[in-house]
């Protein structure tokens, strides 16, 4: 009889090993899905500022002839754009962008006759929801990785992320 119950013991003990390490694996491969996702939602909004700074220098590139550098910026900036790169490199680019793309608005508010153009503004208010988009996703975004990050150096599941070859992400930082 105490074979039969040190047997039932191991395998219920085997069985909440098993169990724990079922819902501690899904709940990662959970969290490694949020990040994917959030990034791609910033991805999306990357490609439509991406798609949108080319309308913007070709409305004010005429009037902004003694702005050369902001222009030049803008399009150096929106050229090193890669949806492909890894997420770091993405989003370098896309702070530079941004850091670009506020000088150029700056600018533009300085000539009046662009102030005054209707197409202008509202590519300039058109720029300026998809950077507070981007912004809105990027803090998404990190919560995911936080959370994620955190959930992988915590006992026990640090144990199965050595074992899984889970690393730590990266934020996605904004100067």
């Amino acid at each position: 009889m105490t074979n039969v119950a040190a047997a039932l013991g191991i395998l219920l003990l085997l069985g909440v090993v098993a169990f724990l390490a079922i819902t501690t694996f899904n709940s990662v491969v959970s969290l490694r899905q949020q990040i994917d996702k959030a990034w791609a939602n910033i991805d999306v909004a990357l490609q439509q500022r991406h798609d949108e700074l080319p309308r913007l220098v070709d409305a004010v590139r005429g009037v902004m002839e003694y702005e050369r550098d902001t222009l030049t910026a803008v399009t150096a900036a929106r050229a090193q754009y890669d949806p492909n790169a890894p997420i770091p490199a993405q989003a370098e680019t896309s702070n530079q962008t941004s850091a670009a793309v506020a000088g150029l608005l700056a600018v533009v508010e300085r000539y009046p006759q662009l102030t005054a153009q209707e197409n202008v503004m509202e590519l300039q208010r058109e720029i300026t929801r998809i950077e507070g988009v981007i912004a809105d996703r990027r803090e998404v975004y990190n919560d995911s990785v936080y959370r994620y990050n955190t959930r992988i150096r915590t006992f026990p599941t640090n144990v199965l992320a050595s074992v899984m070859g889970w690393q730590a992400r990266l934020f996605f930082s904004a100067p």
